[in-house]
């Protein structure tokens, strides 16, 4: 009977930890230079700066795994992104002070929908690996991918863009998630799910902004 290597093992766990590090990092950055230019927009101080950010960032990760009882959350496990947010946040102030810098909405969409692509397969990856069932690691990857935006509009005193834009959001992380959940019934590799789930929620996302997709919306009397 051969004997299990070891070492092939610790590789495999290094690299899914490796990956859904990476996927939660860059879904963080992207999500944060959307409250970034969110912000300003607002023309919010270096307080509303900072926490429209964090919560734009962070705030979808930390309810997953809040309904998911995992701790530590990502933002406790790796504190050096608080400090890092803080000076993203004061250099980015001083950057747009001195310059000229006007975000459009149509610009601040377009990291958005990369981090929303990266948190819904990065959120329904983790619920599975919790082993939960596939519709609850769905959700808990469209939770991830949406609810950061969700605060983010509700702090800059707007209607959140996802229960009223009538442009496809929350529908294409849906449709991302399950890529994931596909990819983990035919036992791919993790990565590979990874990237079809984020892959699909961009391309779906970017498609809807291109060719302004409408989902059916009230009637105007």
């Amino acid at each position: 009977m051969p004997l299990a290597n070891p070492l092939q093992n610790v590789d495999t766990l290094l690299n899914l930890s490796t990956a859904q590090t990476v996927i939660e990092a860059a879904a963080i950055l992207a999500f944060a230079a959307s409250g970034l230019m969110e912000a300003e927009r607002k023309k919010l101080d270096l307080v509303g700066v900072c926490m429209v950010m964090g919560l734009t960032a962070f705030g979808g990760g930390t309810l997953r795994d809040v309904l998911l009882d995992r701790r530590p959350f990502f933002w406790v496990e790796h504190s050096n992104w608080l400090w890092a947010f803080l000076a993203l946040g004061c250099v980015s102030m001083l950057i747009v002070r001195s310059r000229y810098f006007d975000p459009t909405e149509r610009a601040m969409q377009w990291p958005d929908a990369v981090g929303l692509g990266l948190f819904a397969a990065s959120g329904t990856q983790i619920a599975l690996a919790a082993s939960m069932p596939a519709i609850v690691a769905v959700l808990m990857g469209t939770i991830s991918a949406a609810f950061g935006g969700v605060l983010r509009d509700i702090v800059c005193n707007e209607v959140p863009r996802v229960f009223s834009s009538h442009r496809p959001y929350a529908i294409c992380a849906f449709v991302g998630a399950w890529c994931v959940v596909l990819a983990d019934q035919f036992n791919a590799a993790d990565w590979v799910g990874l990237i079809a789930g984020a892959a699909v929620t961009f391309v779906l996302r970017a498609l809807a902004l291109t060719f302004d997709w409408r989902l059916p919306g009230w009637r105007n009397p």
